[in-house]
C-alpha cells in the first residue's frame, strides 16, 4: 500500500511565521501612507504669495497711471514682504471680486479689509496697521448731515460691499443706499445731483475730490465711524497671518512704518494761491486799512496841533501850583494802593497756591492712567474719554496741565512785582540793583497793557549789566511810564516797539532805551515833554505829569532822560544811569 510523505511540521511553521512577517509589513506601510496622505502639507515659506487688493481705493490702494500697483498698503506690503524674505505678487481689482477670490482661495491674503464680526466669522485677521475713519460728503448747496441718524430717508451712495455697506445694511438703510463699484463712482454720483450724499473713508474721499477737482463737495460729518483696517486669510492660515503680523510689527519698532504711514495718509496739502487771487485779497484787505491809517494819522496830527494851542495858553504859576496839588493827591493814591494790592494780593495768592498744589497731583494722577488707557486705546482704537476722543485726549491734557501750571506760576509772580511796585519807598533808600531785572518787573506789569497796544513787542537785555545805585522801585515806575506812552503812541497793533539794555564803558553809564513805531512827536514838543501839565493827550485823560515826574526821579538818581522822535515813525526814549560805586 503506497504511502503519503508525512509533512515537515517545523518547515510549515516557519513558512507560516514568514509570511505573518510580510504581511505585517505590508500593513504597517500601507498605514503610514495613508496616514501622509492626510496630513496637511507643510507650508512652504518659498512660494510666491499672491497679495490682493482694491484697484480703485486712493491713496490705500489703486492702480497707477504705468497701470502698476501703488499707495500705502502696497508699499506697506512690499516692506514687510523684503523684510520676512517673503516674495509676494500683487492682484488688484473690484473689491467685490477680490473679496470672494480671498474666500475661494485665489489670492493668499488682503492687505487692506476693515474687521467685523461678520467678516471675522469667514475669514482671519492681524492686528490693524490703520484705523479708518469714514465721513459724509454732500454738496456745497445741501443741508448738513451731522449724524448717519439724519441720513435716513435720503440717497445715500457708498462703495459696494465695503465695510459702510455692511454696516448700514445690518441697520436698515437699505432700501436708501445706492451701490457704486467703487468710492470713487460714489462721490462722482454725488457731484452730479444723482443722490443725497455719500459715505466714504475720510482720507480716500479727500483725495478722489482733489484729483478729479470734484470742487462742489465738501464733508459734512468727518468722523461718523472709526474701523480697524488691517491684513486679512483664509481661516486656518495662521502661519501665513503670523508672518505679516511679525513683519508689521519690526517696521513699527524700526520706524519704517511711521514713514509709509506719513508719506500716503498725511495731511493732503492745501494748493498754493495763485499770483492773481494773492493780488487781489491784498487789495481788498490792505488799501482800506491804509485810507483808514492815513485818515487816522492825518486826524491825530491836526489833534496834537489843537490840544498844543490850547496847553500852551496855562500859565505857568498855575501850573506848578496843580503839580505840587497832583503830586499830593498822587501819594496819596500810591497809598492807598498799597494797602489795596496788599489785601487783593493776599486773596489770589490763597487759590493761587491750591492750583500749584493740585496741578502736579493732578499729572500725576494722569501720568499713572496713561498706561491703561494706552492699552484700552491699542486694543480697542479709539475711544471717547470726557466728551473728546482719546487720540486728541492723550495730545492735549499733558499740554492744559503744563499750562494750568505755568499760569498760576505767572500770576504769582504779577502778584509779587505789583506789590513791590505799590510799595512806599522814599528815594534815600538807595542800594545797588540789577536794571534788567528792573525793567523785566516792569514789562511783566504792563503785559496787558502791551498785548493789547502791539503784537510785535521785543525786548533784549545785555548781559552782564554793572548794577546801579539807586530805588528799585522809583526806577520801574519810570521804565513803567515810559513803557505804556509807547504803547499809547501806537496807532494800531501792527507797530512795533523796543526795549534794550546796554552799557556804555567809555561813560561808566548803564543804557535803557525805549523805541516804539507810533505817530511821532513834531519838533516843537520836543523841548517841553517833561514840563509839569505838558501834554498831547489831554483829550484821552493825559494829566501831563507822568514823564515830569519821571524826569525828576532820573535827575534824583544823577541820570538822565532824552527823546528823539520823528513825525510818522516813531519815538525813542533813552534813560541813562550812572554805574554804582
Amino acid at each position: 500500500m503506497e504511502r503519503y510523505p508525512q509533512p515537515d511540521h517545523d518547515n510549515v511553521k516557519s513558512s507560516w511565521g514568514w509570511g505573518l512577517r510580510f504581511l505585517a509589513t505590508i500593513l504597517i506601510s500601507l498605514f503610514w501612507a495613508a496616514a501622509a496622505l492626510g496630513a496637511p502639507e507643510p507650508p512652504d515659506r518659498h512660494r510666491t504669495i499672491v497679495v490682493g487688493g482694491d484697484r480703485d481705493y486712493p491713496p490705500y490702494e489703486f492702480i497707477d497711471q504705468n497701470g502698476k500697483p501703488a499707495g500705502y498698503n502696497v508699499e506697506l506690503t512690499r516692506a514687510i514682504a523684503e523684510i520676512m524674505g517673503m516674495k509676494v505678487e500683487f492682484r488688484l481689482g473690484a473689491w467685490s471680486e477680490m473679496l470672494s477670490a480671498l474666500k475661494s482661495g485665489r489670492v493668499d491674503v488682503l492687505q487692506g479689509i476693515s474687521w467685523s464680526e461678520k467678516r471675522a466669522r469667514q475669514i482671519d485677521f492681524t492686528p490693524p496697521h490703520t484705523i479708518v475713519y469714514h465721513a459724509i460728503f454732500a454738496r456745497r448747496d445741501s443741508p448738513p448731515a451731522g449724524s448717519l441718524e439724519e441720513l435716513r430717508g435720503k440717497k445715500v451712495a457708498l462703495h459696494r460691499d465695503g465695510i459702510m455697506h455692511e454696516y448700514l445694511a445690518e441697520r436698515g438703510y437699505g432700501k436708501d443706499l445706492v451701490l457704486t463699484p467703487t468710492p470713487a463712482d460714489a462721490l462722482r454720483l454725488l457731484a452730479a445731483g444723482g443722490c443725497d450724499y455719500a459715505v466714504v473713508a475720510m482720507v480716500p474721499g479727500m483725495y478722489i475730490i482733489r484729483e478729479n477737482r470734484l470742487t462742489n463737495l465738501v464733508p459734512v460729518a468727518r468722523s461718523i465711524a472709526a474701523q480697524r483696517y488691517g491684513y486679512a486669510a483664509r481661516q486656518g492660515d495662521a502661519e501665513l497671518l503670523a508672518r505679516f503680523s511679525e513683519g508689521l510689527a519690526i517696521l513699527k519698532k524700526t520706524g519704517q512704518y511711521d514713514a509709509i504711514h506719513a508719506r500716503w495718509l498725511g495731511v493732503l496739502e492745501p494748493q498754493p494761491l495763485r499770483w492773481r487771487d494773492t493780488i487781489k485779497y491784498i487789495a481788498v484787505v490792505v488799501v482800506p486799512l491804509l485810507l483808514i491809517l492815513g485818515g487816522t494819522v492825518l486826524w491825530s496830527h491836526s489833534l496834537r496841533r489843537q490840544v498844543a494851542q490850547r496847553t500852551e495858553s496855562l500859565s505857568r504859576a498855575l501850573e506848578e501850583v496843580q503839580l505840587n496839588q497832583q503830586q499830593l493827591v498822587q501819594a496819596d493814591k500810591m497809598a492807598a494802593l498799597g494797602i489795596l494790592v496788599s489785601g487783593v494780593a493776599h486773596e489770589i495768592n490763597n487759590p493761587t497756591g491750591l492750583i500749584l498744589l493740585d496741578v502736579p497731583i493732578l499729572r500725576k494722577v494722569y501720568n499713572d492712567m496713561a498706561p491703561i488707557l494706552e492699552e484700552r486705546y491699542r486694543e480697542e482704537g479709539d475711544f471717547i474719554l470726557g466728551g473728546l476722543r482719546y487720540s486728541l485726549v492723550r495730545e492735549e491734557v499733558p499740554r492744559l496741565l503744563e499750562e494750568m501750571q505755568e499760569g498760576a506760576k505767572r500770576i504769582k509772580r504779577i502778584v509779587e512785582d505789583l506789590k513791590d511796585f505799590a510799595r512806599r519807598d522814599d528815594v534815600g533808600g538807595k542800594e545797588l540793583m540789577d536794571l534788567n531785572g528792573v525793567a523785566q518787573a516792569a514789562v511783566r506789569l504792563v503785559d496787558a497793557s502791551l498785548r493789547k497796544a502791539t503784537t510785535r513787542f521785543t525786548a533784549r537785555y545785555a548781559p552782564d549789566l554793572p548794577q546801579v545805585l539807586g530805588n528799585a522801585q522809583r526806577i520801574e515806575q519810570v521804565v513803567v511810564n515810559l513803557v505804556l506812552n509807547a504803547c499809547q503812541a501806537l496807532p494800531d497793533p501792527s507797530r512795533g516797539i523796543e526795549l534794550e539794555t546796554s552799557f556804555d564803558p567809555e561813560g561808566g553809564r548803564v543804557i535803557l532805551r525805549v523805541r516804539d513805531e507810533g505817530c511821532g512827536i513834531a519838533p516843537e514838543h520836543l523841548s517841553r515833554l517833561t514840563d509839569p501839565f505838558f501834554t498831547t493827550k489831554r483829550e484821552s485823560g493825559g494829566t501831563g505829569l507822568g514823564l515830569s515826574v519821571s524826569a525828576r526821579i532820573v535827575k534824583e538818581h544823577g541820570g538822565t532822560l532824552s527823546f528823539e522822535s520823528t513825525v510818522g515813525e516813531g519815538t525813542t526814549v533813552t534813560l541813562s544811569l550812572p554805574v554804582g560805586t
